[in-house]
């Protein structure tokens, strides 16, 4: 089936969130790659809990708690200099080095990002990388975090397309298979060669890396 849209991930499948681990080293040597994976799971369990409860929270919000629950996690003294340094490297992510080309391959398709990322964060970030889409659509409108139906429907009513005809890119297993749960056709970017979650759902294709969609899809 041809799609009538591409909607990416930005965390994880677009930009490397582990990129900030190097400004984490600086500050606490021998702990930046510990403090990212903290930071980013703790970061991750916020987003959920907060849409189990119904108390919602900006992204930006939830990265500094979670980048302050991390720290305490590791006994590392976090001063307000490191906090600000820290949340600024959200806004200037490194994109995976497959993501640029494999974008120009898809110029034919209508593109859109749909993130948890608040437009605080997210808007400066791609705005930085340099990377061109169609629409940059972020939970806050609908204030509840993926995987929860209603972000899904916020792509598709954008995109005014079918949920069969949006085609879901996603590197994070959880959110690929909520996308494929919603209705999406999914392609979840499995770079680690992770089993997929036991959700009663797969997704329509599992690639290696980015790099590897517009084959499939052209």
């Amino acid at each position: 089936m041809s799609l009538d849209a591409l909607v990416f991930d930005a965390y994880g499948t677009l930009f490397d969130v582990h990129s900030v681990a190097s400004r984490c080293e600086s500050f606490w040597p021998g702990k930046g790659a510990a403090l990212s994976t903290a930071w980013r799971v703790k970061q991750l369990e916020y987003t959920w809990q907060r849409s189990l409860m119904q108390r919602y929270a900006p992204f930006s919000q939830v990265t500094r708690e979670a980048l302050a629950y991390a720290c305490e996690a590791l006994g590392l003294q976090l001063t307000v200099t490191q906090m600000e340094a820290l949340m600024g490297e959200y806004q200037m992510l490194s994109a995976y080095p497959d993501v640029a080309s494999a974008l120009e391959k898809l110029s034919g398709h209508k593109t859109a990002i749909l993130t948890n990322g608040s437009p605080d964060m997210i808007e400066p970030l791609v705005k930085q990388s340099g990377l061109s889409f169609d629409a940059v659509l972020s939970v806050e409108a609908v204030k509840i975090f993926k995987p929860a139906p209603q972000v899904y429907a916020l792509a598709r009513t954008q995109l005014t397309a079918p949920a069969n005809r949006i085609g879901f890119v996603s590197s994070n297993g959880w959110d690929a298979l909520g996308a494929k749960s919603f209705g999406f056709t999914v392609y979840w970017i499995n770079r680690a060669g992770a089993p997929v979650d036991r959700l009663g759902f797969k997704p329509d294709a599992i690639l290696k890396s980015l790099g590897d969609l517009p084959e499939v899809l052209l």
